[in-house]
């Protein structure tokens, strides 16, 4: 079976160069019940003081908080991915609808940069969001805690 083609999760950019993109590339450990359903992801940042490629690991749970918190996403709120494993990825929305994003990679590197968006961009992230759990959809249980199976709906 061969491995889909990578997909974009998170794709911001505007005008003035600066631009996020998270592309999710696969599964980290195919076929180990403890890694199955965990994604690897490229995280590119790129402005007029940075160009950097760094590694994010997405659990189920990492892409149900994004759901959540791009539903909520108003002036005033944070959407944030990644979080107690390493890297972390933090949305500020403003009340322009601009964003602000905070990289932190506690092994590497903070930054923060502004980001212009389109206007449909939730709506898009919605659809890049369902496009990577279409592509690769969660297909391990957990039976009780750090007990696992694979679930009746694995591709095989």
């Amino acid at each position: 079976m061969t491995e889909p083609a990578p997909v974009n999760l998170i794709d911001l950019g505007d005008a003035h160069g600066n631009r996020c993109v998270v592309r999710v590339t696969g599964r980290y450990q195919p076929g180990v019940l403890t890694g199955h359903d965990i994604l690897r992801a490229d995280v590119l940042v790129s402005a007029s003081f940075v160009d950097a490629r760094l590694e994010l690991y997405l659990s189920q749970q990492d892409l149900d908080a994004w759901h959540h918190g791009l539903t909520h996403f108003v002036p005033g709120k944070s959407a944030t991915i990644g979080g107690d494993r390493g890297l972390v990825l933090d949305f500020f929305m403003h009340e322009d609808r601009t964003l602000s994003l905070t990289v932190q990679d506690p092994d590497r590197m903070s930054l923060a940069l502004g980001i212009g968006t389109q206007e449909t961009w939730l709506q898009d992230h919605h659809q890049r969001l369902e496009h990577v759990r279409e592509t690769w959809p969660s297909e391990v249980v957990e039976t009780a805690p750090t007990t696992y199976e694979w679930s009746s709906n694995r591709k095989r």
